[in-house]
């Protein structure tokens, strides 16, 4: 009985921990209006506080994962947890741009280091039919996450406060790290201790590059050819070493290619809708928020 109890706590903890990182995601969207007025961001600067969490948390996802691997996954958890709730209140006060889209980058760390920590805990946890049901909720959280971000962010930023969509991440986060330190037991990883750290540094900086070159006043096309270089970098190192965050070879089967390729488009019009429409309907058409 005690240890269903256990497995009950672990469980609810890692939904919510996945739920608030997919919910910090599309929060912005619905509030992007009120927080481009309040921080007076130009339209230039505008897509990074969404850019800057997008690219840390995608970018990071893998290197997190791995040192899932070779420490103590209660360690890197709880870790993850302290870096997202702190940074989630550093967004939730900011009163300049430039705070605003570090702490949103801060935030996309810790969540990159929750999302692959807290689905290893959910192996760690669970086994048989009982870990199939996990996995499955596990999912099912993205798609609820996502909806629900939109809806509490217009909420909030209606009858309130866009800030809250943020503030509320800490409390939760701090219930969060206190059912870990009690609940989750610790245990010790006996993987290989190599890690790519420079191709993690490449792969996010080949991108920031790009996306820098989309949105900058001048000097697109060199930030352009340095971010072409630095992937070209990326993907002959993940070659050449052992233990590559990205192995290449994940792309010598067609059916991955096709999956990988429908994901990215399907994500980018995703994003790009929910950027854009919500500026739509409040600038153009007079829509609040909610």
């Amino acid at each position: 009985m005690e240890k269903i109890k256990k497995q009950r706590i672990i469980l609810t903890a890692v939904l919510i921990s996945y739920f608030l990182i997919i919910m910090s995601n599309s929060v912005i969207f619905t509030g992007v209006v009120n927080i481009q007025r309040d921080l007076s961001l130009s339209a230039k600067a505008l897509p990074w506080v969404s850019n800057s969490y997008s690219l840390t948390f995608g970018g990071l996802l893998l290197l997190a994962g791995r040192l899932g691997d070779i420490f103590e996954k209660k360690l890197i958890f709880i870790i993850g947890i302290v870096v997202f709730g702190i940074s989630s209140l550093l967004v939730g006060i900011a009163n300049t741009s430039g705070l605003m889209i570090l702490a949103r980058a801060v935030q996309g760390i810790g969540a990159s280091i929750i999302a692959p920590t807290s689905l290893a805990l959910l192996l760690d946890t669970f086994a048989g039919a009982e870990r199939t049901k996990a996995i499955a909720l596990y999912g099912a959280t993205a798609g609820i996450g996502s909806s629900v971000g939109l809806v509490v962010g217009g909420l909030f930023a209606s009858l309130w406060t866009w800030r809250i969509g943020f503030l509320i991440n800490f409390p939760i986060a701090a219930v969060l790290l206190y059912l870990v330190l009690k609940y989750v037991s610790s245990q010790a990883q006996h993987e290989g201790s190599k890690i790519d750290f420079g191709g993690s540094l490449l792969s996010i900086l080949a991108v920031a590059s790009i996306l820098y070159a989309m949105t900058a006043d001048s000097n697109q096309l060199i930030f352009l050819a340095i971010g072409i270089v630095l992937l070209i970098a990326f993907i002959v190192l993940e070659k050449k070493i052992s233990r590559p965050i990205m192995p290449i070879t994940l792309f010598q089967d067609p059916e991955r290619i096709g999956a990988y390729i429908a994901r990215f488009f399907y994500m980018a019009a995703m994003m790009s809708f929910w950027f854009f429409t919500p500026q739509l309907m409040q600038n153009t058409m007079n829509f609040t928020p909610l």
